[in-house]
């Protein structure tokens, strides 16, 4: 629990909600859930499956009584690492990664499982439904990271191995799909330093970002355009048709970074985070410009990605903190007079927290 001190907000684009505390707490809880490992579709009643599916691994002492259990997706030897979420032909699907070295697509509909692609000899780190795929070549595709240096493509109609990028030096952590250009390019980052960019449709590298004095441990890119006229004049390249976008790693290093999508140049250094940075995440309105942030070090940071800083830090976790996410949810903090914005985090210790910015007072559970 502590305070701060920030502005009020002002947008009037999101969505108020008036409900109880407890109420509020849950719907920003299982939303955040939902968004953190599905990226790219919405199902009813499927954060209801997540945050009951999650409940396997972590737990929720202020919902227990009241969560209900609709299925456990099993099967695996190892820990899952990564989930992702997609519908395609009318039906909804799961996909996750495991340490135990394979890819299982899920069906949600009828809960069976129905591939598990094995070809990855350690661990899978991340994986994520390609929408550039299904859009352009009406191809059903995972992609997926491992340990063992590559990035692999699923055709989950066909059963087989599409495409596979194998520059990295060493093992994989992380993947993002771009969010211009309907996904073509995918973005990577590695125990080997780099961060790589890759056309998906020609399945070439195109560039390769370094400055990081260690394992690039997660990626993002910008989900929309940045707005500073000065710093679009110096990315005027165009050659994927990113002009504007921005790529966001963390790092063993401590540091976060920000590089220029077309041009490979960091624009950024954010320093405050002691420990490994695991998460990073960019604020998606376009009247803000924000990233948040989740490290070892326990704590949670908002940055400004323009000046660098840190605007805020979000203590309450006792352990390290290995997810970060925004709500798109605006609640009314009744006691502050004030609408504010939510934040959530996931940590180590089988807990969740959930934080208030841009208000006086933030929440940890």
């Amino acid at each position: 629990m502590g305070n701060y001190i920030s502005k009020k907000v002002t947008s009037t684009q999101l969505p108020v909600i008036n409900l109880s505390a407890e109420k509020e707490i849950k719907i920003i809880i299982q939303h955040w859930i939902r968004i953190l490992n599905i990226q790219l579709g919405w199902i009813h009643e499927f954060d209801k499956l997540v945050i009951n599916y999650a409940k396997t691994l972590f737990i929720f002492d202020t919902f227990r009584s009241s969560s209900k259990l609709l299925k456990t997706f099993g099967g695996y030897t190892m820990c899952v690492n990564s989930i992702d979420y997609s519908t395609f032909d009318g039906s909804q699907f799961i996909c996750s990664a495991s340490n135990d070295n394979t890819v299982c697509v899920w069906n949600v509909d009828t809960k069976k499982q129905i591939r598990s692609f094995s070809e990855h000899s350690d661990c899978v780190n991340c994986v994520k439904f390609s929408q550039y795929h299904y859009h352009n070549h009406r191809l059903n595709v995972v992609c997926s990271s491992s340990w063992d240096k590559t990035i692999r493509f699923w055709d989950i109609k066909n059963n087989q191995q599409l495409q596979l990028f194998d520059q990295h030096i060493y093992g994989v952590y992380c993947i993002e799909f771009s969010p211009f250009n309907g996904g073509r390019y995918l973005c990577s980052g590695s125990i080997d330093t780099a961060i790589r960019l890759w056309d998906v449709e020609t399945s070439k590298a195109l560039h390769v970002f370094y400055g990081h004095a260690s394992s690039v441990r997660c990626v993002d890119i910008s989900p929309v355009q940045n707005n500073n006229k000065n710093d679009n004049k110096s990315n005027n390249i165009g050659v994927i048709g990113g002009n504007g976008y921005t790529i966001c790693s963390g790092s063993w290093d401590n540091t976060i970074r920000i590089w220029d999508i077309e041009t490979t140049k960091q624009l950024n250094l954010l320093n405050g985070h002691e420990k490994t940075v695991n998460s990073v995440k960019y604020e998606s309105s376009k009247s803000k410009n924000t990233i948040l942030s989740g490290s070892d070090d326990k704590s949670v940071r908002l940055w400004d990605i323009r000046s660098g800083q840190q605007i805020q830090m979000f203590n309450g976790h006792t352990s390290n903190v290995y997810a970060v996410e925004y709500s798109p949810f605006v609640v009314n903090n009744i006691e502050a007079g004030i609408y504010s914005n939510v934040i959530c985090s996931g940590s180590a210790i089988k807990q969740f927290a959930f934080g208030i910015f841009d208000q006086i007072r933030m929440n940890c559970m």
